[in-house]
């Protein structure tokens, strides 16, 4: 069955902004660990987040944590996923977990021409027939799964610290990222941005944030319309 993309964020550090803000705190002041929190105004936390992200002293930020619970991608995704290595990952197990019934992610650009969407669907199929008669003969979990494709879902819960979140949005929300992934990228942002907004209003591509371009020839093209429209927004 044809699956659809789901991020829910499932717990945090309470506070997220604070917390972060109160580290930055100590590292430029005299204070005790009970005055790191109390006397720091609304107004406090966003200014020492701005200096901190502005500065790129953001160590300060691997205090907060954020876990989510992710459904609805391809095996193909979370294998870019998990190159993001400062972070903690508890994946569901095609050992463990019987793929009789997988779910599949099926490419736009597949399913928008009907005899090739035909065809990929006739080998998700195949796949699935072979699966089960491998399984129903005796073969083990992880040996039937050599026959998995790329396509099969995976659920997969996710621990990112803020920096190595900001990191990662500002790879992989770029256009040239894989179209999957920078979902699954701008979905997450989304939560993020719910529960830490002076977090992550600095977050997405170089080219947005930081008017640069690490792309090189393989440039999308957007710095240039960014950069040309940003004046005419000051006006």
């Amino acid at each position: 069955m044809e699956t659809k993309l789901n991020v829910v964020l499932l717990s945090h550090t309470p506070d997220p902004e604070r917390a972060c803000a109160s580290a930055a705190r100590q590292c430029y002041s005299d204070v005790g660990v009970k005055e790191l929190k109390e006397k720091m105004s609304d107004q406090q936390v966003k200014a020492l987040l701005d200096q901190v992200i502005l500065s790129g002293h953001t160590s300060t930020l691997e205090h907060a944590n954020f876990t989510f619970g992710i459904e609805g991608i391809s095996r193909a995704c979370s294998h870019q996923l998990v190159r993001h290595r400062i972070a903690s990952y508890s994946q569901q197990s095609q050992r463990y977990v019987n793929a009789k019934n997988f779910n599949y992610i099926l490419p736009q650009s597949i399913a928008s021409n009907p005899e090739l969407k035909k065809k990929f669907e006739a080998f998700i199929d195949t796949a699935a027939k072979a699966y089960i008669e491998l399984s129903d003969s005796g073969i083990s979990n992880e040996d039937a799964r050599f026959v998995l494709p790329n396509a099969c879902e995976t659920k997969v819960v996710v621990t990112m610290n803020a920096r190595a979140l900001l990191n990662f949005f500002k790879e992989r929300t770029c256009v040239r990222a894989q179209w999957e992934i920078r979902a699954l990228a701008l979905k997450m942002l989304e939560e993020c941005k719910r529960v830490a907004p002076d977090i992550f209003k600095y977050a997405g591509p170089s080219c947005e944030t930081e008017l640069i371009c690490r792309q090189g020839k393989r440039s999308c093209g957007r710095l240039k319309l960014i950069k040309e429209a940003r004046p005419a927004a000051g006006q």
